[in-house]
């Protein structure tokens, strides 16, 4: 007699952030449920209503403060571009039944001999490499076609837009944000919350809580920490 099998239920999943980004992580997750079903998608959260109660057939669901008053456990993909926005939403995300997995595009490659190590709420879209032994902490973005190479460390928030390079044995303090086509040379440090600019390359090591331009990247601006 051959066993009957019951498909798993999926676990409910929403998407803080009903803007461009939180568009684009929709059409990741549904792209890992084409992959392999895992998530059931609620809706959207956002602190900002977005202007149609809908958004690709999915419902705008509330706040931050809705979605603390969850009566059920929900899996939250935190869809907000910059490192310190998303570092505050996250600090406001307090009930203890929401998790945040890491989402990973089915087309990167992540097997266990890359020994590549994730924190939770990371989210690896379409087109990134990452090679080995690389470290990402909490909440960590990387956009469309991001490089990472070995022994590079990620911390806590950073984000890294499209296309971004990120050399070997480099590390990313919490909260850097690398702007599109941004590239981090082998072995540079970039100090907590600074801002690399589209297209700068920094080829040696830059100090923490300043935007640095051009090639290669030099300070323009210092800010105060927070």
């Amino acid at each position: 007699m051959s066993e009957i099998l019951t498909p798993s239920p999926l676990f409910p999943l929403v998407i803080f952030g009903a803007g461009g980004l939180g568009r684009e992580v929709l059409v990741l997750v549904r792209q890992l449920n084409e992959a392999r079903p895992a998530w059931d998608l609620r809706g959207f959260y956002d602190d900002q209503p977005p202007a149609t109660p809908t958004l690709y057939d999915l419902p705008y669901l509330g706040t931050t403060a809705d979605l603390n008053a969850t009566p059920e456990p929900l899996a939250v993909a935190v869809a907000v571009g910059s490192s310190r926005s998303r570092a505050a939403i996250v600090a406001r995300l307090t009930s203890p039944l929401l998790s945040f997995p890491t989402l990973i595009h089915p087309s990167v490659a992540c097997q266990s001999y890359q020994r590549l190590r994730f924190g939770a709420g990371c989210i690896i879209t379409h087109g990134c490499i990452l090679t080995t032994d690389i470290q990402l902490g909490n909440y960590v973005l990387l956009n469309l076609g991001c490089t990472v190479g070995h022994d590079a460390v990620l911390e806590d928030f950073c984000s890294l837009m499209p296309h971004a390079n990120v050399g070997g044995e480099a590390h990313l303090g919490a909260g850097v944000y690398l702007g599109t086509n941004a590239t981090v040379l082998n072995q540079v440090t970039v100090g907590a919350h600074t801002t690399l600019g589209a297209g700068a390359v920094a080829v040696r090591d830059l100090p923490a809580h300043c935007t640095a331009v051009g090639v290669p990247a030099a300070v323009i601006k210092q800010h105060k920490a927070v």
